[in-house]
């Protein structure tokens, strides 16, 4: 049995919901006979509870700095993108393009403008999708979401302008040692990863085939390649390209971050059918309640776990060559299927 499971199914033994439960400890005993146990075993040792932490730390202090008001005009439009910003989170993207950054070479300082950049898109999209008119959510993070408090005007706004103000915080923060061309090469993925070929893209693909009939796996897939993975590309590849990777590198980040983003989506499917509201900080049930199409509802439960597993382990093979430094990114792409919410 040892030599066909995957190490990230090893990770999710125990929980209450049978699949989310980080446990790093017991893929070490496991896997103590096998042939590549050490190269588990390396993953497995990592204190990514530690490191995600201490990059939370920064993430959010730069977050806060990110955004403050300069004149009373713009206090209401402030305070409700800052509400959104603030609001919590695991701060998973900005902390894989520093990761990415620090694989290659790179520093947290480069990497950190891009990553708040990711966060504030990633809050934008967060916004408009619990608008009444998309998902019509009224819950997020545990807390009221934007349109709640502020009226849909004040949401759709304060959406649209943490979205124009992550390219300016690129534009304006990154350090002047970095290479002119490779700020730009990041600013045109953001573009990409947001526009009709990625963001915005899968999220009407994704509104188009709610109750709808015949949807098949692959209109799935593009749906979440699109709106959900496209912002973890360039979370990661952004982060690459800043230290300096070569276009090989690049590549292999890309279909690290396309598997992860799958991975992500195929999880959280599986969550909103296995954790309550609490849990999620969230509505659960939500997909159900709208007929929408997800990978537990094509494949069913059991079968979208073992996708998730599978997928997760080619994520982590696309960068394996990187050995130690990869750490972080293998380790988070365990995570992101370990998740509770």
């Amino acid at each position: 049995m040892l030599q066909t499971i995957t190490i990230a199914s090893l990770l999710f033994i125990g929980s209450t919901s049978g699949f989310f439960s980080f446990n790093f400890n017991r893929v070490g005993s496991l896997l103590k006979n096998r042939s590549d146990s050490q190269k588990y075993a390396t993953v497995a040792s990592f204190d990514l509870a530690s490191y995600l932490n201490s990059k939370k730390i920064t993430v959010d202090k730069a977050l806060d700095e990110s955004l403050v008001a300069t004149t009373p005009n713009v206090d209401k439009i402030i305070e409700s993108m800052r509400y959104s910003l603030m609001a919590g989170g695991k701060r998973v993207r900005p902390i894989l393009t520093i990761a990415a950054c620090e694989m290659f070479g790179g520093t947290e300082a480069v990497a950190m403008p891009s990553a708040v950049a990711m966060e504030m898109i990633h809050t934008m999209s967060l916004i408009h999708d619990d608008l009444p008119a998309m998902d019509n959510d009224d819950l997020r993070r545990g807390k009221p979401t934007n349109h709640v408090l502020y009226g849909e005007d004040i949401a759709i706004l304060a959406g649209d302008a943490l979205l124009s103000t992550s390219f300016e915080h690129v534009a304006a923060n990154t350090p002047k040692s970095v290479p002119a061309e490779r700020v730009v090469e990041v600013l045109r993925r953001l573009g990409t990863a947001v526009g009709a070929y990625g963001l915005a893209g899968g999220q009407v693909m994704d509104l188009m085939c709610e109750n709808k009939e015949g949807v098949t796996l692959s209109d799935l897939e593009w749906i979440h390649m699109h709106k959900t993975a496209a912002l973890l590309k360039v979370s990661v590849t952004a982060g690459a390209i800043l230290a300096g990777a070569n276009a090989e590198d690049i590549r292999a980040c890309e279909i690290y971050a396309e598997k992860i983003g799958l991975a992500f989506q195929i999880a959280d499917d599986i969550l909103d059918v296995t954790a309550t509201s609490e849990e999620l900080g969230k509505t659960a049930g939500k997909d159900e309640n709208t007929n929408k199409t997800t990978y537990v509802k094509l494949l069913g439960l059991e079968k979208s776990k073992s996708e998730a597993f599978r997928i997760v382990e080619e994520a982590k093979a696309a960068i394996a060559k990187y050995g130690d430094r990869a750490l972080p990114l293998q380790a988070l792409a365990d995570f992101i299927v370990a998740r509770k919410n």
